[in-house]
């Protein structure tokens, strides 16, 4: 499921959004500053690159002096390959830190509410921004992410977060369940 981001440009769902606040510098743009980062991985070996994309040596050569353009069905393999191999180290602190200390999240939706008597449980449009969640919520997102969650899934989870750190804060409201009715935009911060 896309999300639409505040300024109008498509963002990706929860486990997406996870990932995205992992990384401290953006993944090469270009696709020879991309094949140079793989190549590094290969070792420096074209012979295993082409092997790896699955395409010629002469091929891997060309794209690595950014000769010829590759079809989209390679580029999208290109950028999958630098995506999963980009900056390892930096993703396992930031999951750790985000794991012991939470994240910050910024999300626009409707709610909807199980609550109690005399309240209305009928969804409205909120904008929550600058909200603190507690690393158990992002171990339970990364527990799901890692598991293959669907995106109802990971947005239960982060909906039951918002139950308990924002909408039953400092012991008000007997919300027993939040429902995240739709989703216009979500960001994190780790």
């Amino acid at each position: 499921m896309e999300l639409e981001h505040r300024h109008g440009r498509a963002r990706p769902a929860v486990d997406e959004g996870l990932e995205r606040a992992e990384r401290t510098k953006p993944i090469p743009q270009s696709v020879p500053a991309r094949m140079r980062f793989l190549l590094k991985g290969a070792k420096g070996s074209t012979k295993q690159l082409a092997q790896d994309l699955d395409v010629s040596r002469r091929t891997v050569q060309r794209w690595l002096k950014g000769q010829g353009t590759p079809k989209p069905a390679a580029t999208k393999a290109i950028e999958q390959k630098v995506r999963a191999t980009w900056q390892p180290r930096v993703k396992q602190r930031v999951r750790k830190a985000a794991e012991m200390n939470g994240f910050t999240l910024h999300i626009s939706g409707t709610f909807g509410f199980d609550a109690g008597p005399n309240s209305t449980d009928d969804p409205r449009e909120r904008l929550l921004e600058n909200l603190r969640m507690p690393g158990s919520v992002s171990q339970a997102l990364y527990a799901a992410r890692d598991r293959g969650a669907t995106q109802a899934e990971q947005e239960e989870i982060l909906a039951n977060g918002l139950r308990d750190h924002y909408f039953r804060a400092g012991g008000g409201r007997g919300v027993a369940k939040v429902a995240l009715n739709s989703l216009n935009w979500m960001d994190l911060e780790l």
